[in-house]
């Protein structure tokens, strides 16, 4: 595998070009873990499923819709209100969990090394204090590796797996129960453990997973416990659901449920409509009122007072009394404010590109090695993050003055010192009396609480402690990012994004002369153009971090940082998430095309060759299709023959295809003749008249001249292929891509489920007598469908017969051949499709297009081979 060299070359899209190398197209290198020679990229892989957005408007279906009324719609609509209020309230539950814990671990761990410290700092055994602060370190984080061992999706922040969920991807466990339980005690030992990591971001996976399972009552880890519950058993419901638990995740941490929502609709969710909305928002406020009540009453004693609304609050920005010349930003900071954000967004694209480089090391060095190999570098990690914080805090740290504002200081931040269960919030290790340490200080304390400490402490810290700060945490916050433990990004990424914003106001105010700005925001809007710059998002995390700061006036100085650190940073790299996104080799499609896919058509990226099931089919036939294809759908066709009559003649299984082509083909005379015959059931005789006179005296010829006209294709008799048999390899062009009428699309999860539930009839029956499935019985295995390679064919007699048009999607979204990929791509992620037949202008189907076929690699490379043909 040759990469390029150089940081040029890894960190810029334009400029990863290190030498001349043959271009390959995306098929000839979909195989897992291959990557593009050229620019090291990771392509898409094509053993993801999609989601099932679409409903699948067969007759178990429609039998459903007959006996559904107003009363049935309404209480369907209430218990989907009261799952969406269940799932705001246990979002809020399992972050107070994790807050309680994460509290309670870390004021054991500093209670006692705090002690050691102030008694070894004069009797020198600081060695100690390090063993000590080691022992408790390396114990948690040893705990959070196992249990990513035993569930691996549940490391990192879930956010990029999340976002696929949300944009039509099905990753595989990332929504089971057992993923919650390791991610939500895995992330507490892993921000107990000291590592530079958050519990905001795995918050939105837990409840992400919480939307995904709660609905619907049942569990793999918990298959004893049965619930008769028959709503919501589709991947549409259970999608909508995701997009509220992780809108309640977001409430949740940032006490921010506007943002929540506005997060789900900005990061994944391509389908959208205003009935979602409000059960998104509903679900975001109840996640952070459950959290909020909860907290207040547990750590202030005043149950319903609401003061903690979410895991991380910012607490309230205001300027002293006593400074009258102080404001909380002027229209001259806004100069400033955009210069920030170019050097976050900088900062941004140098941590993304420094991290997709480890993550691509780890994949090639890391993962392939035993397990126990992940949990040693977690461990490896974890050594040297304490080392560097002690050492950092006693050799680095500056002894300052302690002032009497640094001590009272507003009282926001009175207040947030006092929920606080450390002995004080200001450290004064290796420092006299009336000093403290400021690398301490910002090193020994919860994350949360140092943040606070650079927005609101009016106390000094000096310049080089905030530089060695911020780099030590860039790259230590770098390292840590993608190591088998669960980890967010948020909070260290604010965190470091403060000491920058905190160390431009001290050079702004020290060197420049700059009296009038204020601290705070400065550090606010540091954190936000650094957070910025990582994660690329703009909408939602522009009102998060209004909310957070519980501040309308910092909305636009907030916003113009974000944009200008999102411009900066998409110049050289993508967000954080997508570059993970990609390494994984997930299909995530975009929210548009760029404006040259338009010189493309659907037929020029569509698949031609299909493997399809016809309406009457042999079970031997669809057992071998099933099992030598991975096709999650197959298109259901009949032939176009021009003696059709002798074969009718000849086979029953074949008779039966053609009638049921006969059939369901619709003409304008025939749909004529229809409404005919129904209007002259109308009680007046001068409409019996007008039918009769008109239309029922070319009945019998026409009919007959309509039917010859649409069956005789004018095309050549193909070989007399039996549709019992399987899509053969040794089939010539022109049997296997001979044209086919186009009935409707089955998926394979509904086949498995026929051929288990033994739903056929023989040859010498009628279809009539095959078994019906109600729609109940055809979702009851959702989400895990039977695999067909477990199916015991001893059971199954070959020779039967499965009428699979029941069952199947009569009418699918489809698309010309001629359509350009714009519409094509919009049609597909608008609707949340699976799988988009192309059919001709004579209902023939002559390709099928699905999410590989619309990924960017691959409409660049059609788009390649587009100009080589011009």
């Amino acid at each position: 595998m040759a990469g390029c060299r150089g940081s040029l070359c890894c960190c810029c899209r334009w400029c990863c070009c290190c030498g001349e190398r043959e271009t390959r197209t995306p098929e000839e290198l979909t195989i897992l873990g291959e990557t593009h020679e050229e620019e090291d990229e990771i392509l898409p892989r094509k053993d993801y499923e999609s989601l099932d957005y679409d409903r699948c408007i067969n007759d178990p279906y429609l039998e459903v819709l007959e006996t559904m009324d107003n009363k049935k719609g309404r209480r369907y609509e209430a218990v989907k209100w009261m799952m969406v209020f269940a799932i705001g309230v246990c979002t809020g539950l399992v972050g107070l969990f994790v807050d309680f814990f994460v509290r309670l671990f870390t004021q054991l761990k500093f209670g006692v090394v705090q002690t050691s410290v102030e008694e070894c700092s004069q009797k020198g055994c600081l060695a100690l204090s390090v063993l000590e602060l080691l022992g408790f370190n390396l114990t948690f984080v040893f705990l959070a590796s196992l249990l990513v061992l035993i569930e691996p999706v549940a490391a990192g922040s879930g956010i990029p797996e999340i976002k696929c969920y949300l944009n039509g991807v099905k990753v595989p466990g990332i929504v089971r129960l057992r993923t919650l339980l390791c991610k939500a005690f895995g992330v507490l030992f892993s921000v107990a453990g000291g590592l530079f990591v958050g519990k905001e971001g795995p918050m939105i996976h837990s409840g992400a997973v919480v939307g995904a399972g709660l609905p619907q009552f049942q569990s793999v880890s918990l298959r004893k416990i049965q619930f008769n519950f028959p709503y919501f058993r589709s991947d549409r419901d259970k999608r909508d659901f995701v997009s509220a638990g992780a809108a309640a995740g977001v409430a949740a941490a940032f006490g921010a449920p506007i943002g929540g929502t506005l997060f789900s609709l900005e990061e994944g969710s391509s389908f959208w409509n205003q009935g979602l909305t409000w059960k998104v928002l509903f679900c975001s406020m109840s996640a952070t009122f459950t959290l909020n009540f909860f907290r207040s009453g547990i750590q202030f004693g005043s149950w319903g007072s609401f003061q903690l609304p979410g895991l991380l609050n910012f607490g309230e920005f205001k300027c002293s009394d006593s400074d009258k010349k102080c404001h909380l930003w002027t229209a001259m900071d806004l100069g400033f404010f955009v210069v920030m954000g170019v050097i976050g967004g900088l900062l941004g694209a140098t941590f993304n590109c420094l991290n997709k480089r480890l993550a691509k090391y780890r994949m090639r060095n890391v993962h392939p090695k035993p397990k126990l190999v992940r949990v040693l570098e977690s461990l490896l990690v974890s050594l040297v993050t304490t080392v560097v914080v002690f050492v950092a805090s006693m050799v680095l740290g500056e002894c300052r003055q302690m002032s009497s504002s640094s001590q009272i200081g507003n009282d926001s931040f009175q207040l947030q010192v006092a929920s606080e269960d450390v002995n004080s919030s200001i450290k004064t290790f290796f420092c006299p009396n009336d000093t403290y340490n400021d690398m301490a200080t910002l090193f020994f304390n919860p994350q949360e609480s140092a943040i606070l400490q650079l927005f609101h402490q009016d106390g000094t810290f000096s310049p080089i402690t905030l530089a060695l700060f911020f780099i030590l945490y860039f790259l230590l916050a770098c390292w840590t990012y993608g190591t088998s433990v669960p980890s967010g990004l948020f909070v260290p990424s604010l965190l470091c994004g403060a000491a920058f914003g905190r160390l431009v106001a001290n050079v702004l105010k020290s060197y420049i002369g700059l009296g009038h700005i204020y601290s705070g925001t400065f550090a606010l809007i540091g954190a936000a153009a650094f957070l910025g710059g990582i994660v690329r998002m703009t909408i939602s995390l522009t009102v998060i971090l209004i909310e957070s700061t519980n501040e309308i006036t910092y909305g636009l100085p907030i916003m113009i940082t974000l944009m200008v650190a999102k411009w900066t940073g998409d110049f050289f790299n993508k967000g954080i998430y997508d570059i993970h996104v990609g390494l994984r080799g997930v299909p995530l499609l975009e929210w548009e095309t760029e404006v040259e896919m338009d010189k493309l058509r659907a037929s020029d990226i569509m698949e031609p060759n299909l493997t399809y099931v016809y309406p009457h089919t042999r079970i031997q036939s669809l057992v071998s299709i099933l099992r030598t294809t991975v096709h999650h759908a197959f298109p259901v066709v009949t032939e176009n023959r021009g003696n059709e009559k002798e074969f009718m003649k000849g086979n029953q299984l074949i008779s039966n295809n053609i009638k049921f082509k006969k059939s369901s083909i619709l003409t304008r005379a025939g749909e004529q003749r229809r409404r005919s015959q129904s209007m002259k059931s109308y009680p007046s005789s001068e409409l019996r008249h007008v039918c009769d006179e008109h239309v029922a005296p070319e009945e019998p010829a026409e009919k007959e001249d309509l039917l010859q006209q649409m069956l005789e294709r004018r095309y050549t008799p193909y070989p007399n292929l039996y549709p019992d048999q399987s899509p053969s390899e040794d089939w010539t062009m022109e049997e296997r891509f001979r044209p086919l009428t186009f009935h409707g699309l089955i998926l394979r999860s509904q086949l498995v489920t026929l051929l288990v539930r033994g739903v056929c009839y023989s040859e010498s029956q009628s279809s009539a007598n095959q078994p019906r499935l109600s729609y109940a019985e055809m979702a009851e295995d959702y989400p895990r469908y039977p695999d067909i390679h477990d199916l015991d064919l001893t059971l199954l007699n070959p020779r039967m017969i499965v009428d699979v048009t029941p069952y199947m999607n009569p009418s699918p979204f489809a698309v010309s051949p001629n359509t350009h990929v714009s519409q094509v791509f919009n049609l597909f992620r608008t609707m949340g499709l699976r799988h988009l037949p192309v059919v001709n202008a004579v209902g023939e189907i002559v390709g099928i297009i699905t999410r590989h076929n619309l990924t960017y690699e691959f409409l660049q490379a059609r788009l390649r081979q587009h100009y080589q043909t011009i």
